[in-house]
C-alpha cells in the first residue's frame, strides 16, 4: 500500500512538472509569434488586437510568408489580391503588385487594416468580423438581414458556408491559444 502511494504521488509529482514546463513549450512551437514586430506594430497603428492578427496568421498561412492558395489568397493573411487593391488605396499604398503580397511586412500591415475596418463595421464583434475576413463581409450582412445567422458564435453552425464555420472556430482557438501560450507578449 505504501509503494503505491508513493508511486502516486511519484506521479502526480511528474504529471505536474510536465504541465509546467513542457506544454507552454510544445504550446509555443504549435502557436507561433513570427513575425512578432511586423504584427505588433500594425496592430498598434490600427487599434487591433496583435493575438487576433497571429491566430489569422496562424489559422491562414500556418506562417508561411509565400503561401498561395487554390483560390488566389496570397501570403502570411491569405488575401485575394482584389481586396488588397482596394485596402491598398483605402491607406494611400501606391502602386500594389501581386507579388508584393508575399511581402511579410506588406501582407500584415493590408490584413490588419483589413481586420480593424471589420472591426469597425461589426462593432468589434468577434464571431462577426471573423466569418467576414473568410466568407466577405457582404455575405455576413445578408445572413444577419435574412436571419440566416444571428452572429454568434454559439450558433456557427447557421453559417451556410462550412468553410466560414471551420475557419471562425479554428480562429477564434488559435486566438485563445495564443493567449495561452504567449503570457506576456
Amino acid at each position: 500500500m505504501n509503494i503505491n502511494k508513493t508511486f502516486l504521488w511519484g506521479l502526480i509529482f511528474l504529471l505536474l512538472l510536465l504541465v509546467i514546463f513542457v506544454l507552454p513549450r510544445i504550446g509555443r512551437v504549435m502557436y507561433p509569434l513570427n513575425f512578432r514586430e511586423q504584427i505588433f506594430a500594425n496592430a498598434s497603428l490600427y487599434n487591433v488586437d496583435p493575438l487576433l492578427v497571429a491566430a489569422f496568421i496562424r489559422e491562414e498561412s500556418k506562417f508561411n510568408p509565400k503561401a498561395v492558395s487554390s483560390k488566389g489568397a496570397m501570403g502570411l493573411m491569405q488575401l485575394m489580391p482584389s481586396t488588397a487593391n482596394w485596402v491598398a488605396e483605402q491607406i494611400g499604398m501606391e502602386e500594389l503588385k501581386e507579388e508584393d503580397l508575399l511581402d511579410p511586412e506588406i501582407n500584415i500591415k493590408i490584413g490588419t487594416w483589413y481586420i480593424a475596418s471589420l472591426t469597425r463595421e461589426f462593432a468589434g464583434d468577434l464571431p462577426l468580423i471573423v466569418a467576414s475576413y473568410n466568407g466577405g463581409r457582404g455575405r455576413v450582412r445578408q445572413w444577419l438581414e435574412n436571419g440566416t445567422w444571428d452572429g454568434t458564435y454559439k450558433n456557427r453552425d447557421e453559417i451556410p458556408y462550412r468553410e466560414t464555420r471551420t475557419f471562425l472556430k479554428k480562429v477564434i482557438e488559435a486566438k485563445k491559444n495564443c493567449r495561452r501560450f504567449r503570457v506576456g507578449v
